[in-house]
């Protein structure tokens, strides 16, 4: 299927490993013209020769106002248009509520929720201009139910209940928002990783009680879904948040 994201000026926050890194190669497959954001300018640097070459590299701490601003000001100076942004860093910290100091709740919430508000509302002044546009939140299927860190759960719902309000809000300019709640997804820097080498006996005993699908998803099978949203393929998607998980969500919907 071709996907006719071909010249489109995508930009991925968090897009230097993980998840973002691998939307990013599923994107520059596809013919876009990506461009990836990360606090780490040697991670940065490493996922640009990983990828080829074929990426645009913007150091920015997204958990600050104004270099979210200076991001997309430059963004827009380079590639003249934004027609993809693709909300994808984020992290969790803490642990029980009354052992989290309130200093974490906020930093989450920053993290996690604010940038990607933030972000929406800078791109789609962009995005008006051509009366089109895809914004994609990539939460979790912890922000559709109970789990996690109680810092990242709130977070991640407030993302998906702004997705569907600016969502409704901007539609009527040819402007799609989405988002995307992963389950547990294996990869290499990933907190997932970590435990499966620390305790392997316990993350078996995890995916067989969890996971219907036997095991971790991959960032590939979160990538591919997200090429999809941005796509004009899926243009009558607006507001939803799509389970991506291989069944461990415990909802009916």
């Amino acid at each position: 299927m071709d996907l006719q994201l071909q010249e489109k000026n995508i930009l991925i926050t968090g897009g230097s490993k993980g998840i973002g890194k691998a939307i990013a190669k599923v994107l520059i497959s596809e013919g876009a013209n990506v461009s990836i954001a990360s606090r780490s300018i040697e991670a940065l640097e490493k996922a640009k020769v990983d990828l080829g070459g074929n990426v645009s590299i913007f150091q920015v701490d997204i958990t600050k106002e104004d270099e979210r601003e200076k991001l997309i000001q430059s963004f827009i100076e380079q590639k003249g248009t934004i027609d993809v942004l693709i909300n994808n860093a984020g992290g969790s910290n803490g642990g029980k509520t009354t052992e989290t100091a309130m200093d974490l709740f906020y930093e989450a919430m920053e993290l996690n929720y604010f940038s990607a508000v933030h972000l929406s509302k800078l791109a789609v002044e962009h995005m008006k201009k051509s009366r089109a546009g895809s914004i994609i939140n990539i939460s979790s299927i912890f922000g559709r139910e109970s789990g996690g860190k109680v810092t990242y759960n709130n977070a991640k719902s407030a993302l998906i209940s702004f997705t569907k309000s600016f969502a409704d809000e901007m539609i009527s300019y040819g402007i799609r928002v989405n988002s995307i709640a992963p389950g547990s997804i294996l990869h290499e820097t990933g907190n997932w990783k970590k435990r499966l080498d620390e305790n392997p006996e316990e993350m078996r005993e995890f995916i067989h009680n969890e996971i219907p699908a036997g095991r971790f998803g991959t960032p590939e099978e979160i990538a591919n879904v997200v090429a999809f949203l941005a796509s004009g393929k899926s243009n009558w998607i607006v507001g939803a948040s799509i389970n991506v998980d291989g069944g461990q969500s415990r909802m009916n919907f």
